[in-house]
């Protein structure tokens, strides 16, 4: 009787470590790899990191593609199909074409990936574990990324226009489509806060700032002194220049997107609309992130590796592409 207590001790370390290995009942697991690639992350990270450095852009690039990978029927790779003759796929949606950019690094990563470990990591594994590390090089939170993803077999620009959300949406558009996805109000302002990286174009704001409704006027929510900067970088009919999200520290992760939209410099409706919704609304979030570093630092792991759980498939399901770009 008195090996019990160490009986007792050595089973609950047992379980509590199986529950950190093993996915919430979804198939994914955080040391798949540990003996089929054990290498994979690094690799990964390897390859994201030459590329970053050489074109910091890439970051919030590929952060935003796994994201519109993730929305469009679950976290599968779905977002790297190539079109073809008889199908339209997601990257020829209105939302991705000519903007999703870092298909490239992928590829890249995939090459190594299938010389070391052939038909091993999935596509849709390496573009999540390069979403993280993307953040990782912007000097954004680290986390451990759950793997097991398998690769889907069918990529539709029709889906990819009915579930990505719009730059344009307003507050509760944004709630029902996050909910959609199994995503809760706190999901929805976290995830808001990869604006802090990365640039859009001028196309998607001149209406805002020149001509909101229609009789040469600007968006009355938007700060006086942020549509002058606006006006300053986008001319009437500027539809390309690049313009910084985040108008303070656009090639940092940090929270200084939230202390700009308290300050009605939300480059997009969609930012703006994080104030909206009365009780139970993003804005007491979006005040908490933007007093507090260190919650949105603990808060955005979660919030990202819940995305990156949507619909995934594991298993015997979907495949494990050779080449990203096409199904095997």
């Amino acid at each position: 009787m008195k090996t019990r207590p160490a009986v007792l001790f050595f089973v609950t370390r047992v379980l509590c470590l199986l529950l950190l290995a093993v996915g919430v009942n979804d198939g994914l697991y955080y040391d798949i790899y540990r003996f089929s690639c054990p290498q994979a992350e690094q690799v990964i990270f390897d390859v994201v990191q030459s590329y970053i450095h050489n074109d910091p852009t890439l970051a919030p690039a590929l952060l935003r593609m796994h994201f519109h990978d993730a929305f469009v029927q679950g976290a599968d790779a779905s977002v790297l199909i190539d079109s073809t003759p008889t199908n339209s796929a997601e990257k020829d949606a209105f939302p991705n074409k000519n903007s999703l950019r870092g298909f490239e690094v992928i590829d890249a990563c995939k090459a190594v990936l299938e010389q070391q470990c052939p038909g091993v990591v999935s596509c849709a594994d390496v573009l999540t574990v390069a979403a993280r590390d993307s953040v990782r090089l912007a000097l954004g939170p680290f986390w451990d990324v759950p793997l097991g993803r398998r690769d889907g077999l069918t990529s539709s620009a029709a889906a990819a226009n009915a579930n990505l959300p719009s730059p344009f949406s307003n507050f509760q558009q944004l709630v029902n489509s996050f909910k959609g996805k199994g995503l809760n109000v706190n999901d929805l302002v976290i995830l808001s806060g990869a604006h802090t990286i990365g640039r859009t174009h001028c196309g998607f704001v001149n209406q805002r700032i020149y001509n909101f409704t229609g009789h040469g006027d600007a968006d009355p929510s938007l700060n006086n002194g942020y549509v002058y900067q606006l006006k300053q970088e986008c001319k009437p009919t500027d539809l390309t220049t690049a313009i910084p999200m985040d108008p303070y520290t656009p090639a940092v992760f940090d929270t200084q997107y939230y202390k700009s939209v308290s300050q009605n410099k939300g480059i997009f409706p969609s930012d703006a609309a994080l104030l909206q919704g009365g009780f139970g609304g993003g804005g007491a979030y979006v005040r908490l992130y933007g007093a507090s570093p260190n919650a949105f630092f603990t808060a955005f792991p979660n919030s990202i590796v819940k995305m990156g759980r949507i619909g995934v498939l594991t298993g015997q399901q979907g495949q494990i592409r050779k080449n990203c770009r096409v199904v095997n």
